[in-house]
C-alpha cells in the first residue's frame, strides 16, 4: 500500500483552450478510498490516467509513496486498473483472465493458482473459475475485473467508472461489495464516477473537479454540509441544491414576500464586492411548509408544476408565484402529499438552514 500524491500535476492537449487538468493538488493517504467526481468532460478519467502513466504529465508531479511515478511507463508504478468495459479476454476463462498479468510476470502456475482462488473466495467467484466471460453475468464479468487487479497485489487500486455498464440494481448491489472489499484489503483507491450517488455512499473523501480544476475535497458529510461554492452546492446532493439569486436588503435576502436575515459578516462580505444580489442556497427538504390558512407567516407562494414520486420519498418541482428569476424550485414535503399540477403551496426557510454565495464569484460567503 502507499500515499499517492498529485503535485500541480498538469495535462494539457492540443486544440483545446484550456487544460484538461489544471494543476492538480491532491494528498491521498495510505488506505484511503478517494473518489474524483465531476461531470463529464472535468478531468477526473484524465487524472486518473495520468497516475496509471495511460497520458502524460505536461508540468508538475505524480508520486506514490516516496517514488516520483511522473514518467515512468504503467508497469514499473505498481498498479492496477478496473475499466469501464471490464477489458476481459473472450476466449479465457475466468481463472486465466484472472491471472493472465502473474503469468505474463513468470510467476509460478502454483502460486498463480493460490492468488487467483484467494481472490476468487473475496469475490464469490469459485464456482465460475472455468467459464468464460460469454456466460457470466455484467455483475460477475466486473468482478472478475476486480480479481485480476486484486491477484497483483498492487500498491493502489485505479477504477475508471466500473459501474456504468451495469443496470440499476445491480449498480447499487456493486458498489457496496467494492466499498466493503477495499476495507477489507486496505488497498489505497482512486475511484472516478460522474453518479454523486455513488461518490457520496462510497468513498472516505470526495474530490470534486470542474473544467480540470479541483473545487473541493472533503468527507461526503462535509461536501454535502458545507459546499465550497455554487458548483459543489449544485452538483452533491439528488435533487441538487436550489441556487436562488435574490436581491440583498439590509436585514437580508429578499425571496418573494420573504426576507432571510443573514448574518451582518455575510452582508458586509457581499457588500464588499460591490454586489447587491446573493446567492442563496437551499436544500429541498430544508423549506417549511406552511398552512393555506396561515397568510400572517411571511413566505413565499409557489404553483406546483410536476410531482415526482420515488416510492419512499416526494419531491415536488413549483415555480414560485412572485420573485422574479427564481426559475424552477424543489421541495420535498414530508409524508405523503397528495398535490397536483396547478397546485398552490406556501413554504419559508430559516437562516440557519441556507448557504450564501457570492453573486460575483459563486464562493461560499463564510459566516464570521
Amino acid at each position: 500500500m502507499a500515499s499517492v500524491i498529485f503535485d500541480k500535476a498538469t495535462r494539457r492537449f492540443t486544440g483545446m483552450d484550456r487544460p484538461a487538468v489544471s494543476a492538480l493538488d491532491l494528498r491521498i493517504a495510505d488506505g484511503e478510498f478517494m473518489v474524483l467526481v465531476g461531470p463529464s468532460g472535468c478531468g477526473k478519467s484524465t487524472s486518473l490516467r495520468m497516475l496509471a502513466g495511460l497520458e502524460e504529465v505536461d508540468s508538475g508531479a505524480i508520486r506514490i509513496g516516496d517514488r516520483d511515478v511522473t514518467h515512468l511507463p504503467p508497469k514499473d508504478r505498481d498498479i492496477a486498473m478496473v475499466f469501464q468495459n471490464y477489458a476481459l479476454y473472450p476466449h479465457m476463462t475466468t481463472a486465466a483472465n484472472m491471472g493472465f498479468a502473474l503469468k505474463i510476470a513468470r510467476m509460478p502456475k502454483p502460486s498463480v493458482r493460490q492468488r487467483v482462488e484467494q481472490a476468487a473466495t473475496i469475490l464469490d467467484l469459485k464456482d465460475y473459475l472455468d467459464r468464460k466471460p460469454k456466460s457470466l453475468s455484467g455483475g460477475q464479468r466486473q468482478r472478475v475485473a476486480m480479481g485480476r487487479a486484486i491477484v497483483r497485489e498492487p500498491r493502489v487500486f485505479l477504477m475508471d467508472e466500473p459501474l456504468s455498464n451495469l443496470d440499476a440494481k445491480l449498480r447499487v448491489q456493486t458498489r457496496t461489495q467494492i466499498a466493503v472489499l477495499q476495507r477489507r484489503l486496505g488497498t489505497t483507491t482512486v475511484y472516478v464516477t460522474h453518479d454523486q450517488v455513488e461518490a457520496m455512499t462510497m468513498g472516505d473523501r470526495l474530490a470534486v473537479l470542474k473544467d480540470g480544476v479541483l473545487q473541493q475535497v472533503g468527507t461526503p458529510k462535509d461536501v454535502f454540509e458545507h459546499p465550497a461554492n455554487t458548483f459543489v452546492g449544485g452538483f452533491i446532493g439528488s435533487p441538487p441544491m436550489n441556487l436562488l439569486r435574490l436581491p440583498l436588503s439590509a436585514e437580508g435576502a429578499r425571496l418573494g414576500a420573504l426576507t432571510v436575515p443573514l448574518p451582518r459578516g455575510t452582508l458586509r462580505a457581499a457588500g464588499a464586492e460591490g454586489a447587491d444580489e446573493v446567492v442563496l442556497g437551499v436544500r429541498p427538504e430544508q423549506f417549511e411548509f406552511l398552512s393555506a390558512e396561515d397568510r400572517e407567516t411571511p413566505g413565499l407562494d409557489l404553483e406546483v408544476e410536476t410531482v415526482e414520486d420515488t416510492g419512499a420519498v416526494v419531491y415536488v418541482h413549483a415555480t414560485a408565484r412572485s420573485g422574479e428569476g427564481l426559475g424552477d424550485i424543489v421541495v420535498r414535503p414530508p409524508g405523503r402529499p397528495t398535490h397536483t399540477k396547478g397546485a398552490p403551496m406556501r413554504v419559508t426557510v430559516s437562516a440557519e438552514d441556507t448557504h450564501c454565495f457570492s453573486a460575483v464569484t459563486g464562493l461560499h460567503l463564510d459566516h464570521p
